[in-house]
């Protein structure tokens, strides 16, 4: 006998308490109805009789009322077919409505399951790739530097090949897109970044320079601090770009103050601090650290002023924004290593002498970090991208300590992982003590609600032994 759960079909006449009541009962007993002769059958009541028996359609058609049709005159009130087949018919829709809304509960759940695994399968594709390409790119700037040592060439050189990124998400929209865009409608719609009139020439020189010369500064900042220190300590300085990020947002845009961040940046500063002594604060020790807590610095500042001018970017309008950035490298900045090699600053003899292949993989890899990050916004979860960039640092330790060209002393390991924490920490949405309270006040009321069951268990048992040993209580007036 099927009982009707708490998801009741919307046409249905009664609740669920009704299907408890003990009148119910009574009323699945008492199917057929006896009446006099040549008087009206109440019908009204019979009906709703039948409403509150709790057979089903299927098991109703085989009941004893059916054979019963044929004895109306001996004194039997009978329905007529039409009624019957209705009454069967709204029942056997009701369970119908009934049964695919219970069969859709379990397939939206599997799909935000499916969803969620997808998600999280992308996530952990994301996170290998980013922490390689910082990795890679990192590993194999301190190779090029063994015979090539001039960092504003290699960063030049890199960021020309933001100009590819366009082409590579328009490619990725040719692939999988059901609606097929034009270069140009696909280049204009992405140019709204800008503003509604898109791309301008006034807009090219006063959004995209600033943002340019940033990107610039990061680079080569970052490659001329690899010059002094280990890829595992500059790798863990740049770290510190998201403490940074918390107090200019926190200073410029006003954001919400939060003690947790405060804390994180405390510990990032702590281990700036502590980098800087671990090699007793001689000049190239200072040097390379400074260097890398500037190519933080200017990291962080790229990274409020998009927030403030242009908010926020999907994924071609960010491919739009990268490859104008090296559009406009390419067409004005091209002049600053030209001068620094006649200057000879940044002077190489002979021209073959150059290692283009080095060069083709720090660019490529960078082109490739930049993508990554982009893409995995699209397909997981934004904070595992940031656990990726982190897991860069143990992984150039790893490579550091198998090229032995590291020796951890107590005060850098100790100042990598202060900086760490604190980028971790950073990663705390900004309810996470609402959700934590939230969650603590859910274990307290389960491990309540489970305390109450022992309790009544336990009473139960103690008066079913007390009923065994002819033990009765009286109640007390």
């Amino acid at each position: 006998m099927k009982k009707h759960t708490s998801r009741v079909a919307p046409l249905e006449p009664f609740s669920l308490s009704t299907l408890n009541s003990p009148r119910s009962d009574g009323a699945s007993r008492s199917s057929v109805i006896r009446c006099k002769p040549g008087a009206n059958c109440p019908s009204t009541q019979t009906g709703l009789r039948r409403q509150h028996s709790p057979l089903s359609a299927a098991e109703e058609s085989a009941a004893p009322i059916l054979e019963l049709q044929s004895r109306s005159p001996s004194g039997f009130c009978r329905h007529g077919r039409g009624e019957r087949k209705d009454r069967s018919g709204e029942e056997g829709t009701q369970t119908q409505a009934e049964n695919s809304s219970q069969d859709s509960h379990p397939q939206t759940r599997c799909e935000s399951c499916t969803s969620t695994f997808l998600k999280i399968l992308w996530g952990f594709l994301i996170i290998l790739s980013v922490s390689s390409s910082c990795i890679g790119t990192t590993q194999i700037v301190k190779i090029t530097y063994k015979n090539f040592d001039y960092p504003f060439f290699m960063t030049w050189f890199s960021t020309n090949w933001n100009i590819m990124f366009f082409p590579v998400y328009y490619s990725g929209h040719l692939a999988t897109a059901q609606e097929k865009q034009s270069p140009i409608k696909k280049f204009r719609e992405c140019s709204r970044i800008f503003g509604e009139d898109g791309l301008t020439l006034k807009l090219f020189l006063k959004r995209t320079a600033p943002f340019s010369i940033l990107w610039t500064l990061t680079n080569y900042l970052y490659l001329l601090a690899l010059k002094k220190l280990t890829a595992t300590d500059v790798s863990a300085l740049f770290c510190c770009n998201k403490a940074f990020v918390f107090l200019l947002s926190w200073i410029v845009l006003k954001d919400r103050f939060m003690g947790v961040r405060i804390v994180a940046a405390i510990m990032a500063i702590t281990g700036i601090v502590m980098m800087a002594y671990a090699d007793g604060f001689h000049g190239d020790s200072i040097i390379g650290v400074a260097y890398a807590v500037g190519s933080a610095s200017t990291s962080a500042l790229y990274k409020v002023l998009f927030k403030m001018f242009l908010g926020t970017a999907n994924f071609g309008e960010a491919a739009h924004f990268i490859s104008t950035l090296g559009f406009f490298n390419l067409i004005f900045l091209s002049i600053t290593p030209i001068i620094l090699y006649f200057t000879k600053v940044e002077y190489w003899s002979p021209f073959s002498a150059v290692p283009w292949g080095f060069l083709c993989g720090i660019a490529g890899l960078w082109l490739a970090f930049n993508i990554l990050v982009n893409v995995g916004v699209v397909l997981t979860y934004p904070i595992l991208i940031s656990i990726g960039t982190v897991l860069s640092v143990p992984g150039n330790a790893a490579v550091d300590l198998l090229k032995r060209e590291v020796i951890f002393s107590v005060v850098r390991l100790g100042a990598t992982i202060f900086i760490c924490l604190g980028f971790l920490l950073m990663l705390l949405p900004e309810e996470w003590d609402e959700i934590t309270l939230r969650f603590i006040n859910n274990l307290k009321e389960k491990k309540s609600e489970e305390h109450a069951e022992d309790v009544t268990d336990s009473n139960v048992h103690f008066r079913s032994r007390s009923r065994a040993n002819g033990t009765v209580s009286i109640p007390l007036a």
